[in-house]
């Protein structure tokens, strides 16, 4: 087993993945060890090479009775990284370790190339802290196990997975208690939240939409606020994002670490030359409605339609609009799909880009060809339009 010693310390580690992929650091939460990432490691040794670390007071790492530091812990660290043959990485912590993952980036920038900060915060209530550091220092850590274990995981999840509820918890009371303690006295003594407009690597929030200890409001949202060009990516999770959203949280991180600038530059071109035609062709309202109303779920396919089909196909130089309008209606009827006929006879029609009688016609034509009930419906759903455009033009 590999480890470090720093100031008579033992640190384990673990190095796995290719050795021509990017380096990705991996820091736990207080309460857990390395094994934490196991449900990511799937996708993430895909696509990086990974250092986990078990924190001084975790899993396999000694835990000597004093309080701990971030910047002990940061230092901590950066040995690892050095003795494992990395000299910069990306660094993402979950809860104490993006802490950690913070302190790091300020007091040993140049190991630092991007951060990952996952359900965490630069500033916790000392109080309650201290008062978990008494509580663990006189009775060990049984007595938080549950109470720890319930706000790391979403009850909805809880429930599907009771094997992982208890495994948790027999983890966190089976552990080092001075362990436990200096950690907790890490968090309780951070100072973090004024110095975080000294980081300037590419960092990225992750928060989880069920995660009571450090939600968006407020933690998430200070972070973003004073980290310049931050990004946010919310989950479906609570507190530990790599057990209960792993997929998400593993493409997460690819975006922000594996991006390539020539490529991205490339897709917003096609993207904006795709926006272009869509909006002459669909109007300005029509568009920006659609745009407002992009999700996380769905923002990808959009981009996708619009670099796609409006840019490549409508961009073409063979076809005018009105010929393509009237194919989309021809196609859009003989399918069935509604929703995105309705769309282009109304745009059509209300930006002149054919009549009612080249519709007519196209109809006519497609119930030879598509079949009656097919363009009955056509003419039902178009009808309706025409009557709404001929009253709002009236009116």
């Amino acid at each position: 087993m590999p480890f470090t010693i720093r100031d008579g310390v033992r640190l384990y580690w673990r190095l796995e993945g290719s050795p021509d992929r990017p380096p990705l650091v991996l820091l736990n939460s207080i309460g857990t060890d390395h094994a934490l990432w196991d449900p990511a490691m799937p996708g993430l040794l895909r696509a990086f090479r990974t250092l986990r670390i078990d924190t001084r007071g975790h899993g396999a790492s000694d835990a000597p009775a004093e309080d701990y530091s971030l910047a002990m812990l940061a230092a901590d660290t950066a040995a690892v990284m050095a003795d494992a043959g990395l000299g910069r990485a990306a660094i993402a912590g979950v809860s104490l370790g993006g802490m950690m993952a913070m302190q790091l980036a300020l007091d040993h920038p140049a190991r630092v190339s991007a951060l990952a900060l996952i359900c965490t915060s630069a500033t916790m209530d000392a109080a309650a802290w201290a008062a978990r550091v008494e509580t663990v220092h006189r009775q060990g850590t049984g007595p938080i196990a549950a109470m720890a274990v319930g706000r790391f995981l979403s009850p909805a999840f809880a429930a599907r997975h009771p094997e992982i509820v208890a495994g948790m918890q027999d983890a966190i009371a089976r552990q080092n208690s001075a362990g436990y303690a200096g950690a907790a006295a890490a968090i309780r003594d951070m100072q973090l939240i004024d110095r975080l407009g000294a980081i300037d690597v590419p960092t990225l929030v992750v928060t989880g939409s069920n995660d009571i200890s450090t939600p968006l409001d407020p933690h998430g949202a200070r972070l973003l606020a004073a980290i310049a060009g931050a990004r946010h990516l919310g989950l479906d999770s609570a507190h530990l994002p790599p057990v209960e959203a792993p997929d998400a949280l593993v493409a997460g991180l690819r975006g922000l670490l594996c991006a390539d600038p020539a490529r991205d530059a490339a897709m917003d071109a096609l993207f904006e030359a795709g926006l272009r035609n869509r909006r002459r062709v669909l109007g300005d309202a029509w568009v920006d409605r659609s745009l407002a109303g992009r999700t996380e779920f769905n923002a990808d396919f959009q981009a996708m339609i619009t670099r796609v089909a409006w840019n490549e196909i409508w961009g073409r130089p063979g076809l005018d609009d009105r010929t393509r309008r009237l194919l989309v209606v021809a196609i859009t009827a003989s399918l069935g799909r509604w929703e995105e006929f309705n769309l282009h006879v109304r745009t059509g029609l209300a930006a002149a880009g054919f009549t009612c009688d080249e519709l007519k016609e196209v109809l006519m034509q497609t119930a030879i060809y598509a079949g009656v009930p097919a363009a009955n419906t056509a003419f039902a759903e178009a009808g309706r339009i025409i009557a709404e455009l001929q009253s709002s033009q009236n009116g």
